[in-house]
């Protein structure tokens, strides 16, 4: 069974009543809020790409919005 609670005051409060045995033994995973999963884990597409992007030259003016039929022969759009 899954549990949700949080953390007070440096203890794992369960958010419902639960009857559990005195000494049963517990697993905790701490989950990551929303606000925690903003960029911790290095740079963004745009920053890896940075030094490539804007350099295409001499590209028909509806590239962007017809590139599979420039790349795969696909329809236009």
């Amino acid at each position: 069974m899954t549990y949700r609670g949080h953390v007070k005051n440096g203890a794992v409060v369960l958010d419902d009543p639960v009857g559990l045995p005195e000494g049963a033994a517990v697993a905790v995973e701490v989950l990551r809020s929303a606000a925690e999963d903003t960029n911790d884990e290095g740079p963004t597409w745009a920053e890896t790409l940075a030094s490539v992007i804007g350099k295409a030259e001499n590209l028909p003016p509806d590239a962007s919005e017809n590139h599979d039929y420039y790349l795969y022969g696909a329809p236009k759009r």
